[in-house]
């Protein structure tokens, strides 16, 4: 009912396996009450093959109790250290003034900054959220597209040949600051450039959000966005 569902997601051998086994064994012991041995489930099998590695890939997790925004920090270094582009494939786009000042600013001193969201929407309300905020952003520069086909369900932001992260943050309060989330950032490996051709490929079937697009919109939607953006914190 969503049209063609777009995600995205990585394969990873090697050492970064054992951070991901952390998270899911750290989790369980909490919602479990237990106390596992994580050596028992320490992967050995890829101690006898040969993985290669062509940069680095550092996952990461995000947790509301430790009163740390992983995530956000994560999202906001890639922005703010940009220097030709960032790329950027999200679900949702509730964002605070803070996010949404990073993405104007890089756009205005000439940094390519792409955003890509679902044309579909699953849950209306949030899709409303999401293009009340296109305006401040198109008027900064930051270029917007709807994927046409269907929804959007990837994660992802790659930026300038070098950084990729592919996870399960969303650009929203919940998914920023409620959630437990979690992600891989990789730098220098060939995923990168994959990521960044999976986005570039995407575009070629989305729609980019232009003035006239929301000059459009008729007034009692507007008023509608406005008074969604209220509870924007909840979403």
């Amino acid at each position: 009912k969503h049209g063609h569902w777009k995600d995205t997601a990585l394969m990873i051998k090697g050492d970064a396996v054992w951070s991901f086994t952390m998270m899911f064994l750290t989790m369980w012991d909490y919602l479990r009450h237990t106390n596992e041995d994580y050596e028992l489930y320490r992967p050995h099998i890829y101690q006898t093959e040969s993985v290669q590695s062509d940069g680095f890939v550092q996952p990461f997790t995000d947790s509301p109790l430790d009163n740390e925004s992983v995530g956000e920090t994560v999202y906001m270094n890639l922005i703010n250290n940009s220097m030709d582009y960032v790329y950027i494939t999200t679900p949702y786009l509730i964002l605070d003034n803070e996010m949404i000042t990073a993405l104007s600013n890089a756009a205005k001193r000439g940094v390519d900054v792409k955003i890509l969201t679902p044309y579909q929407e699953d849950k209306w309300y949030v899709h409303a959220v999401t293009r009340a905020n296109y305006r401040a952003l198109i008027d900064s520069g930051v270029q917007i597209y709807e994927y046409t086909p269907g929804f959007v369900h990837a994660k992802t932001f790659v930026v300038d040949d070098e950084y990729a992260v592919v996870g399960t943050i969303n650009l929203d309060y919940r998914s920023l600051y409620l959630h437990y989330e979690c992600g891989a950032w990789l730098y220098k490996t060939k995923s990168v450039l994959d990521v960044r051709d999976d986005y570039i490929e995407t575009l070629k079937v989305s729609q980019r959000i232009t003035d006239e697009d929301l000059n459009a919109i008729p007034w009692y939607n507007k008023i509608l966005y406005a008074f969604l953006r209220v509870f924007a914190p909840l979403m």
